[in-house]
């Protein structure tokens, strides 16, 4: 297998990170935050599609006032007692609608944080209609955080997902679904290459040129997280759209086509959205293949906001259509979990797993606008070594067993025993907990929703007319079928 991470084609760059590691679920994720900021000594740098100074990083099932864990509190006591400590968030300035949907506006974070030390800044240098997604947090430039989780007051949740939890308390003293979440966390250069993005966008925000900071030493490593690899190259991969003088950056999207074409045995995506027709046409060719490998989807069962509900769901259901009636050979599944009680688990996840060769883990979804409409970003590793491919298989297997109910050494069992992931699902999954997804009843509505992908532009172009933007999607699609891959560009216009 020849390398997929190639600089300036499927990558922005390359660096090294001595550690890299999973963060399973936002428990983890907030807690490693946590450690990591209180080792900060001179630079924090938040890139967030949203952002709630509200959010508690260790919740107790109740929620009253001055609680000390609320992350923006936390954020102004550092800044306060740490004066060489330079603190900024920069965060997208969402709509109107997707504000209310998140029961934050983010505008009112600039009073949360008015006559404070942090630096707190709203960000709509984008399409119209397009969002910034990308989810980054670096400190110090030697660790970085990257993932599918914003710091919000409806992210929390833990690897066992329980039906009852408490904690999972918001400001207005209801309970969130249970929700899932991947980040990834490394250190060294890598996070210098993250650092460098996320001040390259606090320029075009702002027209202020930030400096890397002063090395003021110390290791910003959250103590209780072991790394899951050490001495990786790890891949930064950008979505960025045509817009004014911005040229388009479509890394993420011939990654995602490269990793496809090169998986072996097993393709295991867990994505909140899966409504591209390329990447669709994509696996339908590699299930096409006598040899090809197995494909395992990890999606929520039905999205938890009316408009994605209404959009994504329903061109979703078309995709999942389209690959089984391209899986003649059984090797297809699409699933959504459950907990133990039967509730649907919130899958926000952008992670992709191809063999034990590449590990994906980032805020892109597998929509259109995922590709080229919205700003994205990710990391990757390639499986070098023996140790890093072990890691990655691993992972995937932790992954797969915490949906189960079981652990990630009994799915590696069960793989060996059963001829591959798909086999070992069926074999472990004798509670029901992941279910098949089943596309939706289709009306003369939906079935024209899904036709037009209406709400999931594939870039600029074709963001207000969507009889262009079938045109162009098949268009593409069609271009990549007579190519057999994705070497000429075949999203291209």
């Amino acid at each position: 297998m020849s390398s997929v991470l190639k600089p300036g084609d499927t990558c922005w760059r390359t660096a090294r990170a001595d550690r890299a590691a999973f963060l399973v679920d936002t428990e983890a994720y907030f807690a490693a935050v946590f450690d990591a900021l209180q080792k900060a000594r001179r630079s924090v740098l938040l890139l967030g599609w949203g952002f709630d100074p509200r959010t508690r990083l260790f919740p107790d099932g109740y929620d009253g006032p001055d609680d000390p864990d609320e992350v923006g509190r936390i954020l102004v006591e550092l800044a306060c007692a740490k004066p060489e400590l330079d603190i900024r968030l920069l965060i997208w300035r969402s709509a109107f609608p997707i504000a209310a949907q998140q029961e934050f506006f983010p505008h009112k974070a600039r009073t949360w944080f008015r006559n404070t030390p942090v630096k707190f800044r709203l960000d709509d240098q984008v399409p119209f209609g397009a969002c910034h997604h990308q989810k980054v947090l670096v400190i110090d430039d030697r660790v970085a955080f990257c993932g599918g989780g914003d710091i919000g007051v409806d992210r929390w949740d833990t690897a066992g997902h329980q039906d009852d939890d408490l904690r999972r308390i918001m400001p207005d003293q209801e309970c969130h679904a249970p929700r899932h979440e991947v980040v990834m966390l490394v250190d060294g250069p890598a996070a210098k290459a993250l650092a460098d993005l996320a001040r390259e966008r606090w320029t075009k925000a702002t027209g202020e040129t930030l400096q890397p900071p002063e090395d003021a030493g110390g290791d910003p490593w959250p103590e209780h997280v072991p790394p899951a690899m050490t001495g990786v190259e790890v891949g930064v991969a950008r979505t960025v759209p045509v817009w004014k003088r911005q040229p388009e950056v479509d890394e993420i999207r011939r990654l995602t086509l490269a990793s496809i074409a090169q998986a072996r045995d097993t393709i295991y995506l867990e994505n909140q959205y899966f409504t591209s027709p390329l990447i669709t046409e994509a696996l339908a060719a590699r299930l096409a293949e006598p040899d090809g490998p197995q494909v395992v989807l990890i999606s929520t069962g039905h999205a938890p906001s009316w408009f994605d509900h209404l959009t994504m769901d329903r061109a979703r259901g078309a995709m999942i259509w389209r690959l089984r009636s391209a899986d003649i050979f059984g090797r297809f599944r699409a699933f959504w979990p459950a907990t133990s009680g039967g509730d649907t688990i919130i899958v926000h996840s952008k992670t992709s797993i191809f063999d034990d060769r590449l590990v994906r883990v980032g805020s892109a979804n597998l929509n259109n606008r995922s590709f080229g409409f919205d700003t994205e970003c990710e990391l990757a590793v390639e499986g070098e070594d023996e140790d890093t491919r072990r890691a990655i298989a691993a992972f995937r297997d932790r992954l797969v067993g915490h949906f189960l109910g079981h652990t990630g050494d009994a799915v590696a069992k069960a793989r060996a025993d059963h001829g591959g992931l798909v086999g070992a699902i069926e074999a472990l999954n004798r509670d029901g907990r992941l279910q098949p997804i089943e596309p939706p009843k289709v009306t003369a509505f939906g079935e024209f929703v899904a036709k037009y992908h209406l709400g999931d532009p594939q870039d600029p172009r074709d963001s207000w007319n969507p009889g262009r933007r079938r045109e162009r999607l098949y268009e593409a699609v069609r271009r990549m079928q007579v190519l057999e891959g994705p070497e000429a560009d075949p999203a291209k216009p």
